[in-house]
């Protein structure tokens, strides 16, 4: 089954790193929009402090477009007006409902009330609820793509510390479960 990503985690580079590695591990399969991309890229362009600038914003989503082809949702657009969450995510439960998804990862989950999803057989989690649902039973797993995150990142480099600071802020309870894991005290 799919998973539905919002535009506010994939907006967060560590956390949205982290979703899309443990997707590529293919622990879920990753769903969202053009919409949601759009969304995305108009944040990192400028919302931040340091804003990305638009021609690499846009090689990201190109970038994990190409290692995702199957994520893109299209064809929900005729659901929108029947639905009952808050209008600003109508589109991301359309693309869940379209794509058969039962899930939905958003750090917004009051745009995602459980009397607008429940008829849909859809539930919204947050990352933190989201992550500790796949961690759980794939822990050596999940502590080797942090590990490996921060290994990728040269610029400026990372150490699993270092990223699990940064998804703490999303992910809390994700992270003081698997921190003891990365630096060997479980």
């Amino acid at each position: 089954m799919p998973v539905v990503l919002d535009a506010n985690v994939l907006f967060p580079a560590s956390l949205r790193d982290t979703l899309l590695r443990t997707a590529a591990e293919g622990l879920f399969r990753p769903a969202w929009t053009a919409t949601i991309w759009d969304e995305v890229l108009d944040n990192l362009t400028t919302k931040p402090r340091n804003p990305m600038p638009p021609a690499a914003a846009a090689h990201l989503r190109a970038e994990v477009l190409r290692h995702f082809p199957d994520a893109a949702v299209m064809g929900y657009e005729d659901l929108i007006p029947s639905l009952t969450n808050d209008e600003k995510d109508r589109h991301v439960l359309a693309a869940a409902v379209h794509a058969q998804a039962r899930q939905i990862v958003t750090c917004n989950l009051k745009h995602f009330p459980e009397r607008a999803l429940a008829p849909y057989g859809i539930t919204a989690l947050e990352p933190d609820e989201f992550l500790m649902a796949i961690a759980g039973p794939m822990t050596e797993r999940v502590t080797r793509i942090i590990r490996e995150q921060a290994a990728a990142l040269k610029r400026p480099s990372a150490t699993p510390a270092r990223i699990l600071g940064t998804l703490a802020q999303h992910a809390p309870t994700f992270v003081a479960f698997i921190r003891p894991l990365i630096e060997g005290r479980a």
